[in-house]
């Protein structure tokens, strides 16, 4: 079992090496410049390594780009191992990160409460308040001196 600061030293490298061979050493058109590696994460034993990523268009790019790199996961491994200089080269899973589309799902709600409370305000411009200016008894007044005449 390794510790974890090996293990987070290790899932920085892989995260680099993975980015910089999609980047400038794969050829795969699925795999353009719209694949963003996010983060990675390595389990305790250092065997397997998980890599979340990005991808900035629609379904179908999203689709490819994961195909893609499942095709490509080979390559990028061998690259893996020859970079970090490991006894076992740790096996890679791809996961599409969820962050932007957490993001997205975040402004909306907040557009649908900015829209709210603007509905809120221009209902309340021009709105007086219901009762009396202060709706409050105050010691000494007419209807307390009423209640202790009787």
């Amino acid at each position: 079992m390794a510790d974890n600061a090996r293990a987070k030293r290790l899932a920085d490298l892989i995260r680099e090496v993975v980015a910089q061979k999609l980047q400038r050493g794969i050829k795969d058109p699925r795999l353009g410049t719209h694949v963003t590696i996010t983060d990675t994460r390595v389990t305790g034993d250092l065997r397997e390594a998980t890599v979340f990523y990005t991808v900035y268009g629609d379904d179908e790019e999203r689709k490819a780009a994961a195909a893609g790199l499942e095709s490509a996961k080979g390559i990028l491994r061998s690259e893996v191992g020859r970079a970090a200089g490991v006894k076992f080269t740790p096996t890679l899973a791809f996961v599409a990160d969820a962050l932007p589309d957490t993001a997205r799902n975040i402004e909306d709600l907040l557009d649908k409460a900015r829209a709210s409370d603007e509905q809120v305000r221009e209902a309340a411009t021009g709105a007086s308040y219901a009762g009396e200016a202060d709706p409050y008894k105050k010691p000494g007044s007419a209807e307390e001196t009423d209640d202790t005449a009787e």
